[in-house]
C-alpha cells in the first residue's frame, strides 16, 4: 500500500508540472484553434534562464524564478508577434501555423546548440536539502512538494483570471467566436496578447521545475509532447480538461514505472492518445470543433 502511494505522490508531482504545459496549448487553441508546438522551445529558454540566473549570477532562488518566468513569457509573446501575427493578419491556413510554430521551436533548439550554450547537459546547483520528509513510510522530495505546490498556486491563480476577470471574460468571449467578439467591442489582438505572454510565464516556470528536478538541455522541450497528450486527452481548449488530464497521465507513467517498467512509459502514453484520438476525439471535457490541430 506504501509503494502505491508513493507512486501517486510522484504522479502528482510530475504531473503538475504537465499541467503547466498542457494549459499552454489549450489557451493558445482555445483561440486560434491550432497547435502551438513551439511552445516546447519557450520551456527550453525558461529552464535556461533559471539555470544561468542562478549559477552566473547568483540570485537567490525565488528572484531566478520570477526572471525566468518572465523571460519566457517576453519570448512567447514575440514569437506571437513575429511568427504567428503576419499569418493571422493573411488570414492563412492552420497549416501554415503548425508548421510556423514547429520551424520556430527547430529553431530555439538549434540556435541554443550553435551558441556557446551547446549541447552540453546541465545540472541545476542544489537549491533544497535532498533529505526527504517522511509520511510514514512514504517519501516526498523537497523538489516534488515544490513543483505540486507551485503548479497549483499558478493553475489557481490562472483559473481565477479566467473565470473571474475581466480580461478573463474576453478570453472566453473570444474562445466561442472570434468574429462575434470583435463585432462586442473585443480587442483581439490584446486577448491574445495576453493568452501568449500566460502561457509562456507558465512555460517558464514548468521549464525552471523541471530543470529543478532532472537536468537542462537543449531537447528538453521535447518533453512537451507528454504534455500535449495529456491536452488532447482531457481536451484541447478546455483547462479543465488540460490539468485533469496531465495529472492522469502523470500518475499512469509513474504506475507503469513502479509496477511494470520504465521502458513502456512512452508506449503506454502514445497508445492513450491513440485510444482517446479513436474512441472520443475531442477528449474528456473538450468541445467538438472543425478544424483539430
Amino acid at each position: 500500500m506504501s509503494y502505491l502511494l508513493q507512486q501517486i505522490i510522484n504522479g502528482l508531482s510530475i504531473g503538475s508540472v504537465y499541467a503547466l504545459m498542457a494549459v499552454g496549448y489549450s489557451l493558445v487553441y482555445s483561440i486560434l484553434n491550432f497547435s502551438n508546438f513551439a511552445h516546447g522551445g519557450v520551456i527550453m529558454i525558461g529552464a535556461y534562464i533559471g539555470y544561468f540566473c542562478l549559477t552566473m549570477l547568483k540570485v537567490p532562488f525565488y528572484i531566478a524564478f520570477i526572471l525566468s518566468a518572465l523571460g519566457a513569457g517576453l519570448l512567447a509573446v514575440s514569437m506571437e508577434k513575429v511568427v504567428y501575427r503576419p499569418l493571422r493578419k493573411r488570414n492563412a491556413p492552420f497549416l501554415y501555423f503548425i508548421i510556423s510554430a514547429m520551424g520556430a521551436s527547430i529553431f530555439l533548439e538549434n540556435i541554443v546548440i550553435a551558441s556557446p550554450i551547446g549541447p552540453t547537459f546541465r545540472t541545476y546547483p542544489p537549491i533544497f536539502s535532498t533529505e526527504p520528509i517522511m509520511l510514514g513510510p512514504v517519501a516526498l522530495g523537497r523538489i516534488d512538494l515544490l513543483m505540486f505546490i507551485i503548479s497549483a498556486i499558478s493553475l489557481i491563480a490562472l483559473i481565477y483570471i479566467i473565470e473571474k476577470t475581466k480580461i478573463g471574460l474576453s478570453i472566453r468571449a473570444t474562445s466561442y467566436s472570434v468574429k462575434g467578439s470583435t463585432l462586442m467591442g473585443v480587442n483581439v489582438d490584446q486577448v491574445i496578447f495576453i493568452i501568449f505572454i500566460m502561457g509562456g510565464i507558465l512555460a517558464g516556470i514548468a521549464g525552471m521545475l523541471f530543470g529543478m528536478k532532472y537536468t537542462v538541455y537543449p531537447q528538453i522541450g521535447n518533453i512537451t509532447t507528454k504534455s500535449f497528450i495529456a491536452a488532447v486527452f482531457g481536451g484541447l481548449g478546455s483547462l479543465p480538461g488540460a490539468v485533469f488530464g496531465s495529472i492522469l497521465l502523470g500518475i499512469i507513467e509513474t504506475m507503469t514505472s513502479g509496477y511494470l517498467s520504465s521502458q513502456y512509459r512512452d508506449l503506454i502514453a502514445f497508445a492513450l492518445l491513440i485510444f482517446v484520438l479513436v474512441v472520443k476525439p475531442t477528449g474528456l471535457m473538450g468541445k467538438s470543433t472543425e478544424d483539430k490541430a
